[in-house]
Order: C-alpha cells, then structure tokens, then sequence
C-alpha cells in the first residue's frame, strides 16, 4: 500500500500550489538541478517551498505513528529522509535560496488549521527576507521515540 503513496502532486502540496497560484504566485516545480528537487520553486524571489508529509519527512505531530512491522526498516527510512532533508536544506541556503517547509498537519488532520491562514504565512515568507522557516513546527522525531 505505501508503494503507492507518489512524492509528487500529494494533496497537501496541490492545495499549497492551487492557492499561491490563486494569490498571483508563479513558480517552477520540481526543479531537477536544485538540491532535493524542491515542490515549488520561486527563481525571482530566490525561494523554494518544501510540502512535507508527515509521516514520511518523520514529523513529531498527531499524523506520525511508527510503524508496528518491520519496524527496523522504518527507522532506517524515516531517519534517512530526515537527514536528507537537512543536507538538502542546508545546501539550498547555502547556495542562496530561501527555504520554507510546509508540514502536512498544518493542511489536514486533527491539527489542521484555516488554508488561508496557511496560504498567508506562505505569502509573508515570500515577500519577507528570512532564509528560513517552517510552517507547523520543524521537530521531528529521533530514533529513540521509536517502540
């Protein structure tokens, strides 16, 4: 069943793209010679938007859960996509990008909060200067919350 989860067009990410588009955004997707081949990348603003899923980006939300099978595997992937994540991030700012995570609790979910309050903080990253950001809190999880 995992197997058929795709890391593009996920629906968190389509309603982000939708609704910046909507607000007069345009962007390039998945841009293959950045670092991570962010979800949306703004080349005038010099500003890539990463939509995360919770469970596979191993976010310390309500959405994530450990596996209770295989769990050895899990942790190995799910520790591995965090420190990819972070190599890519800091390559991104070091080249000069600006990079905002958006977590997919803060789309759906018992957490969830307004789309346009999400939409919003998206736009003030984009017309701000700060390097980075994370909308819904950038903890996630260690191995040792694994059992």
């Amino acid at each position: 069943m995992m197997s058929g989860i795709g890391s593009k067009d996920t629906s968190p990410e389509l309603l982000v793209r939708r609704g910046l588009h909507a607000l007069g955004y345009r962007y390039r997707l998945h841009a293959r010679k950045l670092p991570g081949r962010p979800d949306m990348v703004f080349p005038g603003r010099r500003a890539v938007i990463l939509v995360n899923g919770c469970f596979w980006h191993g976010h310390r939300c309500g959405l994530f859960r450990w596996p209770s099978t295989r769990p050895q595997f899990w942790q190995d992937k799910i520790c591995g996509n965090i420190q990819r994540d972070q190599k890519n991030r800091r390559c991104l700012l070091d080249a000069g990008w600006r990079v905002l995570d958006v977590w997919e609790c803060t789309l759906k979910g018992p957490a969830r909060r307004a789309l346009g309050e999400v939409l919003a903080e998206c736009a003030a990253f984009l017309e701000g200067e700060q390097p980075w950001a994370s909308i819904g809190g950038s903890q996630t999880v260690m191995i040792e919350d694994s059992a």
